[in-house]
């Protein structure tokens, strides 16, 4: 359940920019088809990645696992355990529940970000009863450099945390140290200081917090020595404190935030110690009689009395940040919905209003624009009315449609101007296509020759048919040769072949001259090579050309009216 809200949200973006696209935007059919198909797949890649996410950062804490996490509606305070934490666990142990907490062990500083991430990403709810113990044992360190890198890498992650969350979690620190001779034998004895007391308190099991000073004044006989001992002890822990851990945290160095306690305690119990260890050094420096090395396997008693001192933010379950992300996806799809929503009105205002304004400025003398017009409103009216009965489009709705305002005007435009008159048809005359008649200049003429042969007038007889089957129109008669002789004779020669063929049909069939032209090409048009025989035979030809003409050329007893 705990993933499944960010894919919701994921499938719910998608769908509401599909809306958008689809329902709001005027875009082409082609650009809605592109841009859905990248939302669909920008949509998949996202929900791949989430899922690879989840199990990448589950994979990357070391030992902490989902299991590991307290439930998601779990009311106690939730601990990261951080600093020398290996007393608090069993080896295989990465969590342990008390009655007021649930404290999770943190293997090392670079862990830190990454189990708040997982917490953050499974448990979001309990983000807010969440908070850092730093512990401290100086009995475990030798080397006062090493420690101050110990406390430089927990300082780093800190930092690291409150960048992944956007605020920063409660940090308090517990140090633990074993008693002195005095009191050696005594249970614990918990010390805290607190923003709201201004002396340190103890507490002790089955016992009434006090003041320190009180906690020595009340003390009787043979407890009297064991607690100024333990008081004495308190006091040298605390100067170790300010000296060795209070210069580290507290100062930014080297781009690591300073770091401030929201609460901080003193354990007194029995710690193993390494031999030569820091807290040795420190007694060592004001005694020079540095104090035996405890030996004992015994778990330490966890700090459950500092977490009801601990603060706590209201608690953010997530369904609420389900909803409170996909409120403001409602919201941007609403603002980009309506203004697609006036963009598209703006548009059908902007467009009939041109229409009018031209149908109005076109005069009488302009017919076919101003039909066109006419047509195009009639079309606009028609649609609108058609809106009005059926239901707005989903792109001109959400409140800021303006077709019914523009319907009226429409309509009153329409009736005041009376349809303009339909342009009187032209009568249009379809002349038919020219005709070329080819005559062989050998059945007509001797070689080189231009005067008519006697047996030619059956082909002549033939073309002046087809002249006057076509009347009014004009006869144009050209001559040609081939390449044989002299250019210039040929050219002179194809003339008065083309002038003996017109005098022929002016004198026997009754034709003007005037509706003749005659041409003589010479050799320059030859239709076929005059390397052959064959083709010297095609090039000597006289062509004769009707050209078809509104009564250009009337024919004496012709009729006028025949088509070709």
């Amino acid at each position: 359940m705990r993933d499944l809200y960010p894919r919701l949200l994921t499938i719910l973006g998608a769908a509401l920019v599909l809306w958008l696209i689809l329902g709001f935007w005027p875009l082409s059919v082609a650009s809605k088809a592109v841009l859905s198909l990248l939302v669909v797949l920008v949509c998949g890649v996202m929900l791949w990645s989430q899922t690879g996410k989840h199990r990448a950062l589950a994979t990357r804490v070391k030992g902490t696992r989902p299991e590991h996490l307290p439930p998601e509606d779990y009311q106690g305070a939730v601990i990261l355990v951080c600093g020398d934490n290996t007393a608090f666990f069993a080896p295989d142990s990465w969590q342990r529940e008390t009655c007021h907490g649930w404290y999770l062990r943190v293997e090392d500083a670079p862990q830190l970000p990454l189990l708040v991430q997982l917490l953050n990403q499974y448990r979001p709810a309990l983000v807010s009863q969440l908070s850092i113990l730093l512990a401290t044992f100086p009995e475990q360190h030798v080397c006062e450099g090493d420690f101050t890198h110990h406390l430089r890498g927990w300082q780093r992650a800190v930092g690291q945390c409150h960048l992944t969350l956007g605020c920063a979690l409660p940090l308090w620190g517990v140090t633990w140290v074993s008693p002195p001779v005095a009191g050696t034998g005594a249970g614990p004895v918990w010390f805290s200081a607190l923003s709201h007391h201004p002396e340190m308190q103890v507490h002790q099991p089955g016992q009434v917090n006090q003041p320190l000073s009180q906690w020595v004044n009340d003390a009787y006989g043979r407890s009297r020595l064991p607690c100024v001992s333990m008081a004495l002890w308190l006091g040298s822990l605390l100067a170790w404190r300010e000296r060795t851990i209070q210069p580290v945290l507290s100062v930014p160095a080297g781009g690591l935030p300073a770091l401030e306690f929201c609460q901080q305690g003193v354990c007194v119990a029995p710690v193993q110690g390494e031999q030569g260890n820091l807290w040795q050094q420190h007694i060592a420096s004001y005694t020079a009689l540095p104090p035996d090395v405890t030996a004992t396997e015994a778990s330490l008693p966890l700090p459950d009395l500092f977490l009801p001192e601990l603060p706590r933010g209201p608690g953010i379950t997530p369904q609420w940040v389900f909803w409170r992300y996909a409120g403001l996806l409602g919201g941007a799809f609403l603002a980009l919905a309506m203004l697609a929503s006036w963009v598209n009105n703006q548009q059908l205002i902007r467009n009939i209003g041109d229409h009018l304004a031209l149908y109005q400025r076109t005069n009488g003398e302009l017919v076919e624009p101003r039909l066109r017009t006419q047509q195009r409103l009639q079309a606009e009216a028609a649609q609108l009315g058609t809106w009005q009965r059926q239901g707005v489009p989903q792109r001109y709705s959400l409140g800021l449609y303006q077709g019914e305002r523009l319907l009226p005007l429409l309509e009153a435009a329409l009736i005041s101007q009376s349809p303009p008159p339909l342009p009187h048809p032209v009568a249009t005359t379809t002349l038919p296509e020219p005709e070329t008649l080819n005559l062989d200049s050998l059945s007509l003429f001797d070689s080189g020759k231009y005067k008519l042969k006697p047996g030619s007038t059956s082909v002549l007889v033939s073309a002046l048919v087809a002249i006057r089957e076509r009347p009014g129109g004009l006869v144009v008669i050209a001559g040609h040769t081939d390449n044989t002789g002299n250019p210039a004779h040929n050219q002179l020669l194809s003339l008065k072949r083309a002038e003996a063929v017109r005098d022929w049909m002016r004198d026997t069939g009754g034709v003007p001259e005037s509706c003749f032209a005659v041409q003589g090409y010479g050799e320059s048009r030859p239709v076929a090579p005059n390397g052959t025989p064959e083709g010297r035979a095609r090039n000597r030809r006289v062509e004769i050309t009707l050209l078809p003409g509104a009564n250009a050329c009337q024919v004496p007893g012709s009729n006028t009216n025949t088509a070709a």
